[in-house]
């Protein structure tokens, strides 16, 4: 069985997808549950996503289960012989291994049900720009809402075997930053009878720095990060566009506003000194993942009884979708080691496959005790 889902695995990573494209992944998920024995399962198509339920023995409870689907726009690296078939996109971030646990349980629960109704969740664009949030306002989630629900997600720098988590926040609050500036180019000779945008944008990236230090509360946990910045054609020409792109993370959701509203004030006082016009794009935006501490020690309780190894976790400035699940939902997410010399969003992302089996064994094991 074990081999069975990682070739489950290798098929998914062959077909990495972006948010709401996930075409082919979503056919070859439905084709997966197809295979399943039907009596006590139903499937709903939402989107390019999927809505997986089925009925317990009881039914007086519906558990949650989710999986992200989708992929990154990020040219494979990996040298796998079953290596991503779509030119410039990869699942770099684990999702194919995801999809394949929470197949997995699915067919454990079907094949053995248990008391409670379960519904597996296999959602789109988490990666952006973000199928959480709208996947909740759908008639079939509304009718069929879970008491409770949980996810995980891997971890390249635990070892296999392993799980973390920890109650209260474990994600925090992200929000992306785009930014352009629009101004007057021309002969590097004459800067007099120009707008510098690369003197514009790096004004306010320097502006910016100081936001965190002296606009937020020192007790509140932020980040802001600009990781990216294009301006200019030539080394003798002044640059008459320029774009800057950047991440803001924080543990306080009442920040991410705070910054915003600042950021709009610094690029204000940016047009007037710089003679130019700006346009900011706050972009796809995470709420913090705060796990439930009664669902995280049900969790620790599930798994001790497994040959699954729990451990706490640290707080991480990572940001998940999944967050909104649980704004409105109590329940958690857990890391699951799969020990690779990469990280999330490496080109070269390699988790280690033994890892599907614990996974699989992880989640059917709280299923039962959730």
């Amino acid at each position: 069985m074990e081999r069975d889902w990682i070739q489950v695995r290798r098929d998914l990573h062959q077909i990495p997808e972006i948010g709401y494209q996930e075409y082919k992944t979503q056919a070859y998920l439905q084709s997966m549950i197809d295979r399943l024995p039907q009596e006590h399962l139903h499937v709903e198509k939402w989107k390019t996503g999927l809505f997986v339920l089925v009925k317990g023995i009881e039914g007086n409870r519906i558990i949650g289960y989710r999986a992200d689907i989708d992929g990154l726009p990020i040219k494979e690296e990996t040298g796998y012989d079953f290596a991503s078939n779509h030119e410039g996109y990869m699942h770099a971030c684990g999702h194919d291994v995801h999809m394949t646990v929470a197949l997995g349980a699915l067919t454990e629960v079907v094949e053995n049900r248990l008391k409670d109704d379960v519904l597996f969740i296999f959602q789109p664009a988490e990666e952006g720009p973000g199928g959480a949030e709208p996947m909740q306002t759908s008639d079939f989630f509304q009718h069929h809402r879970p008491d409770v629900i949980f996810a995980l997600h891997i971890d390249p720098s635990l070892p296999v075997g392993t799980v973390a988590t920890k109650p209260g926040i474990l994600f925090g609050n992200t929000s992306e930053l785009f930014i352009d500036f629009y101004g007057k180019g021309g002969h590097a000779a004459y800067p007099h009878q120009t707008s510098d945008m690369l003197m514009a944008a790096s004004a306010f990236n320097m502006q910016l720095q100081q936001l965190v230090a002296r606009v937020t509360d020192p007790l509140s946990e932020a980040v802001v990060t600009l990781g990216k910045m294009v301006a200019g054609t030539a080394g003798n020409i002044i640059a008459e566009y320029a774009r800057i792109e950047g991440t803001m993370r924080t543990l306080d959701p009442k920040v991410i506003p705070l910054l915003r509203e600042h950021i709009q004030s610094l690029l204000a006082g940016i047009e007037e000194r710089y003679h130019c016009r700006t346009a900011v794009d706050f972009g796809a935006s995470y709420y913090m993942v705060d796990n439930d501490s009664a669902s995280v020690k049900r969790f620790k309780a599930a798994v001790e009884n497994t040959s699954v190894h729990y451990q706490e976790a640290p707080i991480s400035m990572a940001g998940e979708d999944f967050g909104y699940f649980l704004k409105n939902i109590p329940g958690f997410m857990f890391w699951l080691g799969v020990e690779s010399p990469y990280g999330l969003h490496h080109s070269k992302l390699q988790p280690r496959e033994e890892a599907i089996q614990v996974g699989i064994e992880a989640v059917t094991a709280t299923l039962e005790k959730l």
